[in-house]
């Protein structure tokens, strides 16, 4: 009996300390923010004192008063006068004209400071001659000028003289230009005479010069019993020329 007993009170001291109160709730901590330090709006940044300031670079501007006036060759034109004698009508004298329209070229004029102005090479299409014979036309091409085989002819400008300080639009100037003319790769040195005039933003005029046939291994002419030319001959040269 005793051990029954003392079996229950056993059992009732497990059966107390297995039923205990429920824990306390414990409350989690919250995660401590860090304290934000409020901070200043940026500062704007001021310019070094001591420091070189550069200005943005640009392009100059085109010299003020230089424009390039470029020859027009439908309007402009080369023409040669040169003395022949008809030996079989009775020594006839007349003046052989040929005509050529085929030029290029340009001009560089300084409006501003006009004897700082110059000329670039101008080159002519001396087998475009042209004259009132045919016949004619064809034994310089073949046979005298040879322009078939060597069909153009260039003058390059090395000094222009008389240039006033200034001009006046559409007054009349003469002036001088020498340079080497280069016909059938014979290159000799010609001065020309010229008249120009700028007006409407048109440059035009003439010039003139002398050459001699032999000078250039073309003549003078001579068909036996028919025909003798002077060894003389006028070179003039109508220009237009626009920018």
């Amino acid at each position: 009996m005793k051990q029954i007993l003392a079996a229950t009170v056993l059992l009732a001291i497990i059966l107390s300390s297995c039923v205990s109160a429920p824990p306390l709730a414990t409350a989690t901590p919250e995660p401590t923010r860090p304290v934000e330090t409020p901070t200043s709006p940026p500062q704007p940044t001021l310019p070094d004192p001591t420091a070189t300031i550069e200005n943005p670079t640009t392009a100059p501007p085109d010299p003020a008063g230089k424009v390039v006036f470029k020859i027009a060759p439908g309007e402009s034109e080369v023409q040669y006068e040169v003395g022949e004698t008809f030996l079989n009508q009775n020594n006839r004298f007349a003046v052989a004209i040929g005509v050529t329209g085929q030029i290029n070229g340009e001009i560089f004029a300084d409006l501003a400071n006009p004897p700082a102005s110059t000329i670039g090479p101008i080159s002519v299409d001396i087998s475009q001659f042209k004259s009132d014979s045919s016949r004619r036309d064809n034994a310089i091409r073949q046979r005298f000028l040879e322009s078939e085989r060597y069909p153009i002819a260039t003058f390059i400008p090395t000094e222009i003289e008389g240039l006033p300080a200034s001009y006046q639009e559409g007054q009349d100037y003469t002036f001088r230009v020498t340079g080497d003319l280069t016909v059938r790769q014979v290159t000799l040195p010609v001065a020309f005479d010229i008249a120009a005039r700028l007006q409407d933003n048109t440059l035009s005029g003439t010039a003139t010069t002398n050459i001699l046939m032999s000078d250039f291994g073309v003549g003078p002419i001579s068909l036996a019993g028919i025909l003798q030319t002077e060894d003389l001959v006028k070179l003039t040269f109508r220009f237009v020329a626009r920018p």
